[in-house]
């Protein structure tokens, strides 16, 4: 397929924004501004002002975003408020949001329709909005987490070039790993190869999807240990993997605020130190 290109964002969700974005800040991330959303509801409905807003340390493709609730009274039309804390979204990239809904009704899966998405920015041209559609699967489909596919429609107004230098180094979300339940890991396996087009490949106690920008990686629960060595014992969206240009430098950076461990390509930052997620540290 060619429809789905890589990772569009992978989302933590948060009631503490300002506290969240300063750690990935000391973890040597440079942060967009916040930014409140605009959402649609339904599918051709405009968007309404949300509960949510965001920071993002933002890579040029895609970006991790930090996804706070920051007014309980406001609307949730996507119902972010469900979702708990933590490494709770993670969204593919497409440029046909209605060819991926018409391929998940194929595929049995409900899901939101095409929904629009807007917030305003501050660009070195003044304030604009950023525009893009998405597509969400139905929560109950995916138990390792919230999952969709977004187009931007306004890329340049995310993707500033002054957000794209960060002070460890980083320049790209390379991969995202899910740690699936033993009886589950064949079913979702299946599933995202039938979601992205993707054939899975073994690589160790991982099996990988890969896609033009970055891969997906699922390992058995019964296998985490030796994958994500001392991480929380639990399923779903568990840790990225980000490349950096100077692992030494990177490792520097980041071991002002937090503990790492070696792995063979890099080193690790615990979810316990990132909110839920824990960051793999790697060079290409």
């Amino acid at each position: 397929m060619n429809d789905i290109h890589g990772f569009h964002h992978a989302g933590l969700v948060t009631r503490d924004l300002d506290a969240v974005a300063d750690r990935f800040q000391a973890l040597g991330f440079t942060l967009s501004p916040t930014s409140r959303h605009l959402l649609g509801a339904r599918p051709g409905e405009p968007p309404v002002p949300g509960c949510t807003a965001n920071r993002c340390a933002l890579f040029g493709g895609a970006y991790i975003e930090l996804l706070g609730i920051v007014d309980e009274s406001a609307p949730d039309p996507w119902r972010t408020k469900e979702m708990g804390e933590g490494f709770r979204l993670l969204n593919f990239d497409t440029d046909d949001p209605a060819a991926v809904a018409a391929r998940l009704t194929d595929l049995g899966l409900s899901h939101s329709g095409v929904l629009d998405l807007a917030r305003d920015v501050d660009t070195a041209e003044g304030e604009r909005t950023i525009r893009a559609r998405a597509v969400h699967v139905d929560p109950r489909s995916t138990p390792e987490g919230y999952l969709g596919f977004a187009q931007h429609l306004t890329r340049e107004y995310v993707h500033q070039p002054r957000y794209l230098d960060h002070p460890n180094g980083a320049f790209a979300l390379d991969a995202v790993l899910v740690v699936a339940a033993d009886d589950a890991f064949a079913s979702i396996v299946e599933r995202y190869a039938l979601l992205l087009g993707a054939t899975p490949s073994v690589e160790g106690p991982r099996t990988a999807l890969r896609l033009p920008g970055g891969r997906l990686e699922v390992v058995r629960a019964s296998d985490a240990e030796r994958v994500l060595p001392g991480e929380p014992a639990t399923t779903g969206f568990a840790a990225l993997t980000i490349l950096v240009d100077d692992l030494a430098h990177a490792r520097r950076t980041v071991e002002t605020i937090a503990a790492t461990t070696s792995t063979r390509s890099g080193f690790l930052v615990s979810a316990r130190d990132a909110f839920g997620a824990g960051i793999f540290f790697a060079t290409p």
